[in-house]
């Protein structure tokens, strides 16, 4: 091929190279979720979230398995995926949104960015619309963080919480999401 095809070529395919997508991945990324009352403290962690991220035009996904999230004590594990989650009818937790306040060309420089994540949460077979706040860092050697900290209602998606133990399980819920992501 002659020198001035290829440039003509190079030209041509120049904006493709420049439009390619800017996409972060994890397999295990943490979730985790404490409910507070006086009667008691639940805790439950749960390390193998995936997650998705197109940091070019922002959409986000995310999935977490239900039977994943481990607890201090086994019978609360039980009870959590038995009678209040039924992980068995409804296995995952998904989010479907789009992350706005940093853009894929600040991704190559160190930086915190406080970003907004939006889209449809998906908990118990009950999705909502959600708005909620985070946090993006980029590091030194441009390992790239994603955080959020936010309230849930179990209610809000249909859990169940029996009366008898209602005092021992917190009206709102505190999750935290820390992802640690990897250029795909």
């Amino acid at each position: 091929m002659k020198p001035t095809n290829l440039f003509i070529l190079a030209l041509a395919l120049a904006p493709l190279a420049l439009s390619a997508q800017e996409r972060f991945a994890t397999r295990n990324g943490h979730i985790a979720f404490h409910s507070s009352t006086p009667i008691e403290n639940i805790d439950a962690d749960n390390r193998k979230v995936t997650c998705v991220w197109d940091a070019t035009t922002g959409a986000m996904e995310f999935a977490a398995l239900i039977k994943a999230f481990e607890f201090e004590k086994a019978l609360m594990q039980e009870h959590f995926n038995e009678n209040y989650m039924e992980s068995n009818t409804y296995p995952k937790a998904t989010f479907k949104g789009k992350l706005s306040g940093v853009t894929a060309d600040e991704l190559h420089a160190a930086g915190t960015y406080v970003v907004t994540v939006a889209g449809d949460l998906t908990i118990h077979g009950v999705t909502k619309a959600v708005s909620l706040p985070g946090k993006v860092v980029v590091d030194a050697a441009g390992v790239v963080k994603a955080t959020s900290e936010f309230i849930v209602k179990p209610e809000d998606y249909d859990i169940k919480i029996p009366g008898m133990v209602r005092k021992q399980i917190a009206e709102t819920i505190k999750v935290t999401v820390d992802l640690s992501l990897d250029r795909m």
